[in-house]
């Protein structure tokens, strides 16, 4: 297969989730930088996915988290397909609100109160409900979970409370869902978090049940973390179930993809196409983006991210597999390690512009975005709004 045919076959079948929670206002525990063209409400987050989807072509489906965009529950459910359907795109990823009532300042799954622990299940199997009823494929779960001092929680009782919570909305899983488990090692807990690594996050989702899978967030990881590894594993262990990218430089620092380490997400897509030329199957894997752009422009930075991820995942589909497993099989240190880094400095800008081309796409996104008088048009409309309402932060 030529160079060509690799990058256009790859960028055929690559699809990546827009987050609803990137185009609104976002911050961090220090407060929170207003933009005027930022989206506020359903309507707002929906248009905006659906213009980057328009110009990128490749972001058909928008994740969205329950309280945020469905504060109703299920009574939302017409809504968010009315919505929907007016921006050009589909409902995505069903993402669980586990953190902000107060409710759940000591745990959701994990609190030592039942009462809470049932609270927390039953927003919890509202939230598998709608995506039944959205056609969604997947609830997405994370969890603020922990404690911040030494003694003060019962770890293995969180545990068992954890995998009984999971199996319960597992068993409501409606035919093909899925249930994917994320995991972060700190913040908003110090001492421990109660899904803090892969393993953990791996267990727990083998005892939720068969349709349950792992959630790799690449800002939920230790600086000097090997996430590739751990792609590697889960993809053995058949248990990847997706991914929610961003770049970081220290934690889960919400970057845009490749601002940081674009190597790495290279060789996370890489490890992910080796595996599938190994076994001659598609990997099952969600490619959501889950990014909080606190000082870039909302829609800007999201155009940026696509670009970037389409380039990388074409890179990736340039490693020539064979020579790899060859050089492996031989120990041939250098052979193997320049498959990957010839394909990493390989331009496929130009070639991307010619699929893009053939596909009727606009060849440069973020000039289309900028012809466009989109951003002009929102600031104008959105900036005879009443004051900032609630503001949301990423996960």
């Amino acid at each position: 297969m030529t160079t060509e045919r690799r990058v256009f076959s790859a960028l055929d079948r690559f699809r990546i989730e827009l987050p609803s929670w990137g185009f609104a206002d976002t911050g961090t525990r220090f407060g929170v930088f207003h933009q005027p063209a930022a989206a506020r409400t359903l309507e707002e987050k929906l248009a905006d996915a659906g213009f980057v989807h328009s110009v990128t072509g490749v972001c058909p489906t928008v994740a969205l988290h329950v309280q945020w965009d469905l504060p109703g529950g299920l009574a939302d459910v017409d809504r968010v397909k009315q919505v929907a359907r007016q921006a050009g795109i589909e409902p995505g990823a069903i993402n669980p609100t586990f953190f902000q009532d107060q409710a759940y300042k000591h745990g959701s799954f994990g609190h030592v109160d039942a009462t809470v622990r049932r609270q927390a299940l039953v927003h919890g199997l509202e939230s598998v409900a709608i995506a039944t009823a959205l056609a969604s494929r997947d609830v997405s779960c994370w969890f603020a979970d922990g404690s911040n001092y030494p003694g003060t929680a019962n770890i293995r009782d969180r545990k068992r409370w954890f995998e009984e919570g999971l199996r319960e909305m597992h068993a409501h899983l409606a035919p093909g869902g899925r249930l994917l488990v994320e995991y972060k090692p700190f913040e908003p807990a110090f001492y421990h978090t109660d899904i803090a690594d892969w393993g953990m996050a791996l267990l727990l989702a083998r005892a939720a049940g068969p349709s349950a899978r792992v959630l790799v967030d690449t800002g939920h990881h230790y600086a000097a973390q090997n996430i590739e590894q751990i792609v590697a594993w889960l993809l053995a262990e058949h248990m990847l179930g997706g991914f929610h990218f961003n770049d970081r430089r220290y934690a889960d620092d919400d970057l845009t993809i490749g601002s940081i380490d674009p190597y790495q997400v290279f060789r996370i897509f890489h490890e992910i196409a080796f595996f599938e030329w190994e076994t001659g199957a598609p990997a099952d894997i969600a490619f959501v983006i889950d990014q909080s752009h606190n000082l870039k422009g909302k829609i800007e930075a999201m155009i940026q991210t696509v670009v970037a991820a389409q380039s990388l995942f074409a890179k990736a589909a340039l490693v020539d597999c064979r020579a790899l497993a060859d050089a492996q099989q031989r120990t041939d240190l250098v052979a193997a390690e320049s498959c990957l880094q010839d394909a990493f400095a390989t331009d496929v800008r130009p070639m991307i512009v010619e699929w893009r081309t053939a596909q009727r796409f606009p060849v440069d996104p973020m000039d289309a975005f900028r012809q466009s008088g989109y951003l002009e048009r929102i600031t104008a409309e959105r900036a005879t709004r009443t004051a900032p309402v609630a503001t949301t932060l990423g996960t």
